[in-house]
């Protein structure tokens, strides 16, 4: 029985969901007003205030505007023709200024004191006055001209003064006092005439020069200098923080960066070169000051200032903290002391800093790491690379020490605090791997934390911040933070699962360089870095196959690479260890060993291959070196580096359809081409090795899914390897010995055919004419008689038309490949002579001709070609 409510709750229950719907359209239509600003060009603005606040926030919308379509470009709006005005202005103002700085400098002795200071007085006074009245009567570009003027005569106007008035006086202190003088005066007067937009830059630009001229002037030390580069860019950010006027302010964010980093650099030199911890101390009061003000600058900065104040502020931090300790151990040593002071920026997740000030500081400890540990780049690459040197002396003897291994000239000594560096930094890597959650919980406030006076979510744009900030999330976007692996914010960041995955990838790393510099920087013996390297190839396996395994942080980072570097150093251990033949053996056995059994442990999947593989390729390597150990030489060794791939072809008719028979036997045939390699001095055992290899391919063609392949590797091998003994024989009448293999092959293919009319003619006639054909067509280019050319073009040609009769693809093609190489031949002579008599012109006004009609009988030529084509492929 249905329940039906009172009126009274019915009518409170509808006014609910009324007012719901209200509530969401309201939030709808806020998004479509901010999606419409978003599309719609800004509309351009005299003098935008400063606004730091507004920053990455969208502009309003029009209230009432209508929506335009995605890609309408509004119609252009007729703009005032000032164009030819403004180049007339400049020009004007640019002859006056040529003609004012060649008065003061050529004409300036034949007058008087008194004449001298009344003209540039007059003249200077008339510039300052002439923009107030153009102001008023609207020729702001005219207004702006003279202001041009009037700046470069007030610079005349000081030059004319130390000249005259002060001609004894120091440059440097005069030029100080004048940058200040005429900054001031320029200041006030762009402030009273507020349409002018040159005099306030300028002023920005005259205030940079006081205190360091000042300096200078005083024969300042380099840390006074600093200091007044320091307050410079300290005024500097007052005045991009709050000057008037857009250019202003862009002209001292300019300046402060430039007197910013000059103070920086004067500060961390000083602290570089002192010569104790005491004389570390001054620079880094320096630099702390300079982060403090950095800070207070990023505190109220826009997004990208605010990071960037923010990385300043680290560096400076860890160059004032560092530097101190680090004047105080040796120069190997320094690394690690700046390193931990690196460490110590990072503790801003927990301070109340601005977001994007505290992100700035946390890019800053990285940079400093990250510069940490590509100090250790040139020893890895000595370790890893070094033992390439070995090849060219292989099994020469056993060194006395690592280094000498490795045959690196780099100072090692120097280097002695690489191995800490690298294990400190992979160790806080691991725990970051092993507190994952702990460490999202510390940094969550970060993560979290808003803007001061933005008003909006962490995106900046209203409707779409996070449910906790007050904003509502956009469609599709969870609210989840990023740090805790859920789904993706409204700005695409990395998942707490690959952000750990990429922690704990980079603790296997650096913990592997660690160890293995360790052995470079200790010089240990031969044996010992031998056997120590090869039982870090074992603890990289374990990792990888117990990291596949167990996917307990849903990330394949750990394991990848893990299991890379184990490829790596095995490699170079490999390397390392054909400095004696006793170690060669040892090495590439324990190594075979350690990759089959992980492949064994490893569960179905790409690293299963990948150990496959590189067992099968130590097994190879095994068999070369037991050839040499036997005294052959390298042709007569080849048959023995087939013992590997012959039990590739027995192990993948074992494993049958498992996805790693494939990458197995493939390294097998890989194998099989170094022995073919190895064998091409010698042509006898060329042709063994080739019939051996066709042997092994058949083998492989007995099995259904490798007889597509390998059954023609196999014909191709066996044809190959006839060619190459004749060739070794000297045989001059090849025929005599391919014709009766021809004649049989062609019969078994005719007789096939009549079974099976859907056979491929290349399946059935293929390998009996290629038998003959192609040995008659090597040894034709070769004979300088006429009868074999001739008897093989009659052979050819009546193959090509019995294709084209019976709609054979093996025939016409073979047929007509055989027959056009052979006419070649023949007529290559005759185009040698007729391209000598030719003029050197002509051969490419041809060719440019030919380019020519092909190009523009371009679609015909295609069409063709595809007819062709599918003709070819109607065959049999």
């Amino acid at each position: 029985m249905e329940h039906v409510p009172p009126p009274a709750e019915e009518l409170a229950r509808l006014d609910r969901e009324l007012a719901e719907l209200d509530a969401r359209r309201a939030q709808l239509l806020t998004r479509r007003a901010w999606l419409l600003a978003a599309l719609r060009p800004p509309a351009p603005t005299a003098a935008p205030g400063w606004n730091p606040s507004a920053w990455g926030a969208p502009a309003a919308g029009r209230p009432g505007a209508p929506a335009q379509p995605w890609g309408h470009v509004p119609p252009k709006q007729p703009s005032a023709p000032r164009s030819a005005q403004n180049v007339l202005l400049t020009l004007g103002g640019l002859l006056l200024t040529v003609a004012a700085i060649a008065f003061t400098l050529v004409s300036w002795g034949s007058m008087g004191i008194g004449g001298r200071s009344a003209v540039l007085a007059a003249v200077t006074v008339g510039a300052l006055a002439a923009p107030v009245v153009l102001l008023r009567r609207g020729l702001t570009a005219t207004a702006e001209a003279l202001a041009a003027l009037a700046l470069v005569l007030t610079l005349l106007d000081a030059y004319a003064v130390h000249a005259v008035a002060a001609p004894d006086t120091d440059g440097l202190g005069f030029t100080a006092v004048a940058a200040a003088v005429l900054a001031a005066l320029w200041t006030a007067y762009g402030l009273a005439l507020g349409k002018l937009h040159l005099p306030l830059p300028a002023a920005v630009v005259l205030a940079q020069w006081p205190l360091l001229f000042g300096a200078w002037a005083a024969g300042a030390p380099a840390l006074v200098v600093g200091w007044a580069l320091l307050a410079t860019a300290v005024l500097d950010g007052a005045i991009a923080l709050w000057g008037k006027g857009t250019g202003a302010r862009v002209t001292a964010c300019l300046g402060g960066s430039v007197m910013a980093f000059s103070a920086l650099m004067v500060g961390l030199t000083l602290s570089v070169t002192a010569s104790g911890p005491l004389g570390a101390l001054a620079p880094g009061v320096l630099l702390l000051t300079a982060a403090a003000a950095a800070l207070a600058g990023a505190w109220r900065a826009p997004r990208g200032f605010a990071r960037a104040g923010g990385a300043v502020a680290g560096l400076a931090v860890v160059a004032a903290v560092g530097g101190v300790p680090a004047a105080a151990v040796p120069e190997g040593w320094r690394v690690l002391a700046y390193l931990l002071a690196g460490l110590a920026p990072a503790a801003v997740v927990r301070a109340r800093l601005p977001r994007n000030a505290a992100i700035g500081v946390l890019v800053a400890s990285a940079a400093v790491v990250a510069g940490a540990l590509v100090g250790a780049l040139p020893g890895l690459a000595a370790v890893l690379l070094g033992p390439v040197t070995l090849l060219s002396d292989v099994w020469s003897g056993s060194p006395e020490g690592f280094r000498s291994a490795v045959g690196s000239t780099l100072p090692w000594s120097e280097l002695a605090a690489t191995p800490v560096v690298l294990a400190l930094v992979a160790g806080l890597l691991g725990a970051a791997y092993r507190w994952w959650p702990s460490l999202a919980r510390i940094a969550a406030p970060l993560i979290a934390r808003e803007e001061p006076g933005s008003g909006t979510g962490p995106t900046g744009a209203p409707g779409t911040g996070t449910p906790e900030a007050g904003g509502a999330a956009a469609p599709g976007v969870s609210g989840a933070p990023w740090y805790a692996g859920g789904a993706p914010a409204a700005r695409r960041r990395p998942s707490g699962a690959a952000l750990r995955g990429a922690a704990g990838a980079g603790a296997a790393v650096l913990g592997w360089g660690a160890l293995l510099l360790s052995g470079a920087v200790l010089d240990v013996p031969y044996a010992v870095a031998v056997a120590g390297e090869t039982l870090l190839v074992a603890g990289l396996l374990a990792l990888a196959v117990r990291g596949a395994g167990s996917g307990r942080d849903g990330s394949a980072a750990v394991p990848v690479t893990a299991l890379v570097v184990a490829l790596a150093v095995a490699v170079s251990t490999g390397l390392l260890s054909l400095a004696s033949e006793g170690a060669s053996y040892a090495v590439f056995g324990a190594l075979t060993a350690l990759f089959a059994g992980a492949a064994v442990r490893a569960g179905a999947g790409v690293p299963r291959a990948v150990f496959a593989v590189a067992a099968t390729v130590g097994g190879t390597v095994l068999s070369g070196f037991a050839g040499r150990s036997l005294g052959l030489a390298p042709h007569e060794a080849a048959p023995l580096v087939l013992l590997v791939p012959a039990l590739t072809v027995l192990f993948g008719a074992r494993l049958r359809r498992n996805p790693v028979a494939l990458p197995v036997e493939l390294t097998g045939a890989l194998g099989a081409l170094v022995a073919v390699a190895l064998a091409v001095p010698d042509a006898p055992f060329l042709a063994l090795v080739l019939a051996l290899c066709g042997v092994l391919a058949a083998g492989a063609a007995v099995r259904p899914e490798r007889r597509p392949v390998a059954g023609y590797l196999a014909a191709a091998l066996f044809v190959l390897a006839t060619w190459v003994r004749l060739a070794a024989s000297e045989v001059s009448f090849p025929e005599a010995y391919t014709l009766p293999v021809t004649v049989p092959a062609l019969v078994v293919g005719f007789l096939r055919r009549r079974k099976d009319p859907g056979a491929s003619s290349w399946t059935a006639y293929g390998p009996g004419l290629a038998a003959t054909l192609l040995p008659s067509l090597a040894v034709a280019w070769t004979d300088p008689d006429w009868q074999r050319p001739l008897l093989l073009g009659v052979a050819a040609l009546v193959i090509t038309l019995l294709g084209a009769r019976y709609r054979l693809q093996a025939l016409l093609l073979l047929g007509g490949a055989v027959l056009a190489l052979d006419g070649l031949h023949e007529l290559a002579p005759y185009v040698v002579q007729v391209a000598g008599a030719l003029p050197r012109w002509l051969p490419p006004a041809l060719a440019g001709l030919l380019l020519l009609v092909v190009g523009a009988t371009y679609e015909q030529r295609l069409r063709d070609a595809r007819r062709l084509k599918d003709a070819l492929g109607r065959m049999r």
